[in-house]
């Protein structure tokens, strides 16, 4: 799980198999979020949605730097980059 007050940058997939990135000092909180349908519009429609990889910063410029160039990759540069890393966590709950 994410270290608390750190800022993350994240994907989760959504329930059609499209994937979701963004970025949250409190990533519990935000999957939460999303998955309480309260979350951004695009993951409202695809419900439920799992975290699958998440990257922690320093500060709220990183991550969101990093969000920014990660969504201008393409859907095999994303997953690519995600099997390279390996860093998702398995014990994030995302129920409804």
């Amino acid at each position: 799980m994410a270290t608390p007050n750190k800022e993350v940058m994240y994907v989760v997939s959504c329930s059609d198999g499209t994937l979701y990135t963004g970025y949250t000092n409190n990533l519990e909180k935000r999957l939460a979020t999303h998955n309480a349908g309260k979350g951004a519009k695009y993951t409202r429609a695809r419900l439920p949605v799992s975290c699958i990889y998440y990257e922690e910063f320093e500060t709220k410029h990183e991550a969101m730097s990093a969000e920014y160039h990660f969504k201008r990759l393409t859907r095999q540069q994303k997953l690519n980059y995600i099997e390279e890393r390996g860093r998702t966590d398995d014990s994030i709950t995302n129920e409804r």
